[in-house]
């Protein structure tokens, strides 16, 4: 694990920290330093190469660049067999077949549109991180004192749930067996 390591997680922590506030500060994103990063590198490696063609001296070394047709094709079909998975459960969902599914789907993608919008994508990377890095170790440490407080939350959910059944579950599908008797 690797937050069993703790210089290693430390340090990971920092330059993510930092790197996170250069982002936040400076106001440029990830996706405008990566292309101004690849620009740069394409620059370079242009000009180095017409310098060299001019001064007689050898292009800059380039690793060969090349991907196999077998690879291309294990790639295909791990990405066609789970893009068929979801495009299956897509149309389960949009036919009606699995309501069970369709709430699931329904929260995630609300959730994700509220966190959406109360953050950008670098903040909710390195929030992500931190807590990937420090949940376990923290659970680790006081797993006792975790276990008996979700143990306690547990319960007094259920007592709530079948409270919650009984006082509305309850009355509506009587108010729905009496509309059914009626018609």
């Amino acid at each position: 694990m690797l937050w069993r390591r703790g210089n290693l997680t430390m340090g990971i922590l920092l330059v993510t920290l930092a790197a996170w506030v250069v982002f936040e500060k400076s106001g440029y994103t990830l996706l405008s330093l990566v292309s101004n990063v690849l620009l740069l590198l394409i620059g370079i490696l242009f000009l180095w190469a017409k310098s060299a063609a001019i001064l007689n001296r050898p292009a800059p070394p380039l690793p060969e660049l090349y991907l196999s047709e077998e690879t291309v094709n294990e790639m295909g079909a791990f990405i066609r067999a789970h893009v068929n998975d979801i495009l299956s459960a897509s149309k389960d969902i949009a036919l009606g077949k699995d309501a069970r599914l369709f709430f699931k789907v329904a929260g995630y993608l609300l959730l994700t549109s509220l966190v959406g919008g109360l953050t950008d994508f670098l903040t909710l990377g390195y929030t992500s991180l931190v807590v990937v890095l420090t949940v376990p170790a923290l659970y680790e440490r006081y797993e006792d004192y975790i276990d008996s407080y979700t143990i306690l939350g547990y319960r007094k959910m259920q007592q709530l749930y079948v409270k919650f059944d009984s006082k509305f579950v309850n009355r509506f599908r009587k108010w729905i067996l009496e509309k059914q008797k009626l018609s």
